[in-house]
């Protein structure tokens, strides 16, 4: 005998191994029914009319399931809302990040009894991990070439952002290695202009970077900006992987699920996932919003070796908390993933590095761009700068004399030291 709807739509508990576990901070006049319709719209079907061909099996298999009691719901105006949605209704391989996120974030955004449905994180069983490749080179390695294991991944952003010719690009790119950055991100503005074109800046710019770090005895990862459509994007990361170019940027306005499709293809090189627009999709103040944890679970699982996590100090500046959970989902202990590199952004200069390595460690990337080219020296000296806040971090006892370039960003940026 068919048990009662209900009784099959709330449960207590589920086995894990099974479901995708996603919690929500909902907000309505009825919780019940909001959460109701969260659980039946994004799995059988309309959330208010059930149909005679809803068999016991259907509903054992495939219906979301309420992790609560309806009691807890009652009188609620806000609410955290556990959901389980079934692993069978999906093809775990290839209906992947997009599938999912339908199911997640869909049709209950048009449910008006749901005032606010913000997904605050998402379990997500191993079986469906297993069809992940994570960060092809991964942190450590990466801190390994770049010979920077005691300290930062020095970062260093293109500015102007677009504009500038073949040669100017490559001198200022050149000045950046001079002065010791480890990574070298064209910024996410930078597409295939005629002032700049794609394929004939890359080769020029990584010869410059790849001569000026053989100099040095150090590797330079240099990610050229690959923002386009498909075919063209693919098309543009195999040019980069043919000519060994060492790593690419591609902004998140790409979609969620490319990285996943990119690092399909196994290419031996380093993927920057940029976060430029993610408030869009993540801003606390938005009813309808995905927490930036789950965009950095997927990232990681996805293939990032290096993403922009946050930023502490600078004109952006999140919370210790939010930013010490970010790297933890980062760069935690995984069976299945290689580490992903935080880099911090927007904002950085040298008067932060103190702050930031107390709060946050090692196992980060300081990328600057504005304090890096505005020093008063120039984008050699703003380099520098950095790399003597690193080795007066190591070490007070340094004859802080002989370090100009750090003095000179300390008087124009500031310090602070919390």
């Amino acid at each position: 005998m068919k048990k009662n709807f209900e009784s099959y739509l709330f449960n207590a508990s589920v086995d894990k191994k099974n479901y995708f576990i996603a919690k929500y901070f909902v907000k309505s006049n009825d919780m019940i029914k909001a959460a109701s319709g969260i659980a039946i719209g994004q799995s059988i079907g309309n959330p208010n009319v059930r149909l005679d061909s809803e068999s016991a099996e259907l509903l054992e298999n495939h219906l979301s399931v309420i992790l609560d009691h309806p009691e807890n719901l009652k009188n609620k105006k806000e609410a955290i809302v556990k959901i389980a949605f079934p692993i069978q209704n999906f093809d775990l391989e290839q209906d992947g990040i997009t599938q999912l996120t339908c199911a997640l974030m869909g049709g209950q955004m048009d449910i008006e009894v749901i005032l606010g449905c913000r997904l605050i994180d998402v379990e997500l069983p191993e079986v469906f991990l297993k069809n992940f490749k994570g960060p092809k080179i991964g942190m450590e390695e990466i801190k390994r070439r770049t010979n920077c294991q005691n300290r930062p991944l020095l970062g260093g952003i293109v500015k102007p952002k677009t504009g500038l010719d073949i040669n100017t690009l490559k001198e200022v790119c050149a000045n950046m290695v001079k002065g010791g950055v480890d990574f070298i991100k064209e910024d996410e503005i930078l597409g295939n202009p005629s002032c700049c074109p794609f394929e004939e800046r890359v080769k020029i710019v990584n010869d410059v970077v790849q001569n000026e770090a053989s100099k040095l005895n150090k590797e330079v990862f240099y990610a050229p900006c690959v923002n386009s459509d498909l075919p063209y994007l693919l098309k543009r990361i195999e040019f980069l992987v043919k000519n060994n170019i060492k790593a690419y940027h591609l902004n998140i306005w790409s979609g969620l699920q490319m990285y996943k499709y990119l690092r399909s293809f196994d290419f031996d090189i380093a993927m920057h996932y940029q976060k430029s627009g993610d408030r869009v999709l993540t801003d606390k103040n938005n009813n309808y919003s995905i927490s930036w944890n789950v965009i950095l679970k997927l990232a990681r699982i996805s293939g990032a070796d290096f993403i922009h996590a946050g930023m502490w100090g600078g004109y952006l500046s999140d919370t210790k908390t939010d930013l010490s959970e970010w790297m933890s989902i980062l760069t935690s202990k995984s069976d299945l993933f290689k580490k992903t590199v935080p880099a911090f952004s927007c904002g950085s200069h040298p008067g932060l590095v103190d702050t930031t390595i107390k709060n946050f460690g090692h196992d980060i990337m300081m990328s600057l761009g504005g304090s890096l080219h505005g020093h008063p020296g120039g984008t050699v000296s703003g380099a520098k700068a950095m790399r003597q806040a690193f080795e007066l971090n190591q070490d007070r006892n340094l004859d802080s004399g002989k370090f100009v370039e750090y003095k000179e960003a300390v008087k124009k940026w500031g310090y602070i030291n919390d």
